[in-house]
């Protein structure tokens, strides 16, 4: 695992040179060798930084007020890639879902989202080399972010107030997570919580969008008039390989960029859904979703159903994304049409049966029955791994698994 990740970092440093020679991305500058500080003091939130280490960031490029920050800035470490070596796209291009056929395998991960009634699908296998698409969907502009070493797949709206954002990777690493900056301010905004550490923005946290993993086959299932971004994103990149090759064959593994504690409840690079209603949050690790499809809890006192079908493979195993293993997807829904609250059991094959017979399937559609045509609301959820969400929402509540909701 340590010599995967050591290649798996000389590859990703190798992006700011591919960036420079296509002359593309933004500002490429040297990146420093480990964190900000050696190490953190209780008082490190409120100290100011000395004058050699504003200079060192200048160096770097930053402009940032870094005379506000809401944590310590000991806790920020650089990932490998300098600011934008791991360049987002700004201009995104769409092609139709019979054009996404073409690069894509009927497993492969897409993020998918909805809009203002229009469905779109991010590949991981392009965000796995950029992390961050500024786009527009629905009339709302967004940014889609994925951090490959947290397996966080997070869509944020833009807009703060009355201004809209674009945002580029910093190159820094938070509890493992992508830390991303936007430009405007070049404040640092953490990728798993959409909130503002560093800068003019500190404490302005981004709303956080409905979206779902989901494999080609099922995105096309359930968004037939959906478009997919296209590979043509103006860089030359090997779309397809996974960069990070191994990264979670073993969940038991610590990550190397993570130093902080795990909770030992799971395995730090167990896959989770992670259901949200606030600051609250509540778990189920993927190993129990395989053999129990449906599972069903509360949060903040409203209902929820997990469902979790196969046909997913993972986008940070084998070499080619395509020849990846099979980890499944998952999605959290209201279980409530009209004043019937729904009870669901696993019909096989991604399928899910409810007791009025209506068949539904992992995005929460019913296919057909008495029901069909309807669509369970959902609530906003993400996958990541154990480790980071844990680090991020040390009072997490993991949901009991049973048969059924």
């Amino acid at each position: 695992m340590t010599s995967r990740l050591t290649a798996r970092v000389r590859r990703l440093s190798l992006l700011a040179g591919l960036a420079t020679l296509a002359g593309c991305g933004g500002s490429h500058v040297a990146a420093s060798s480990n964190a900000i500080r050696a190490s953190p003091t209780a008082a490190a939130v409120n100290a100011p930084l000395s004058a050699a280490e504003i200079q060192a960031l200048r160096a770097q490029g930053w402009s940032t007020d870094f005379s506000k920050h809401a944590v310590a800035l000991t806790e920020f470490m650089d990932g490998g890639p300098p600011r934008d070596g791991i360049p987002p796209i700004d201009h995104p291009r769409l092609v139709a879902l019979a054009s996404g056929d073409r690069f894509l395998t009927p497993q492969e991960p897409v993020i998918a989202v909805q809009v203002g009634g229009q469905a779109r699908a991010y590949p991981e296998q392009i965000l796995v080399w950029h992390e961050i698409v500024n786009d527009d969907l629905g009339g709302v502009p967004i940014a889609v972010s994925y951090c490959p070493l947290c397996n966080s797949a997070i869509v944020f709206d833009r807009r703060v107030g009355a201004r809209t954002l674009t945002f580029g990777t910093t190159g820094k690493l938070r509890n493992s997570d992508l830390v991303m900056w936007d430009r405007r301010t070049q404040s640092w905004w953490q990728q798993f919580t959409g909130t503002a550490l560093v800068g003019a923005y500190t404490g302005a946290r981004l709303r956080a969008l409905d979206s779902q993993v989901l494999s080609w086959t099922q995105f096309k299932a359930a968004y037939p008039q959906g478009t997919v971004l296209s590979r043509d994103t103006g860089f030359q990149r090997p779309y397809g390989s996974n960069p990070y090759q191994g990264y979670d064959a073993v969940p038991t593994s610590r990550p190397q960029f993570y130093q902080g504690p795990v909770d030992p409840r799971l395995p730090p690079l167990e896959r989770v859904v992670a259901v949200f209603d606030g600051r609250q949050a509540v778990v189920v690790p993927f190993s129990a979703l395989a053999r129990h499809p449906v599972v069903g809890g509360s949060i903040a006192s409203r209902p929820v159903v997990v469902l979790y079908a196969s046909g997913v493979v993972s986008a940070l195993d084998a070499s080619a994304i395509a020849s990846s293993r099979d980890v499944g997807t998952a999605g959290a829904f209201d279980p409530r049409v009209g004043n019937r609250t729904l009870r669901f059991s696993a019909k096989g094959a991604g399928r899910f049966r409810d007791q009025t017979g209506s068949t539904w399937d992992v995005t929460g559609r019913a296919l057909d029955g008495r029901l069909r045509g309807a669509q369970l609301q959902p609530l906003r959820h993400d996958e990541q791994f154990w480790f980071a969400l844990a680090a991020f929402l040390p009072r997490a509540r993991l949901l009991a698994v049973g048969s059924g909701s």
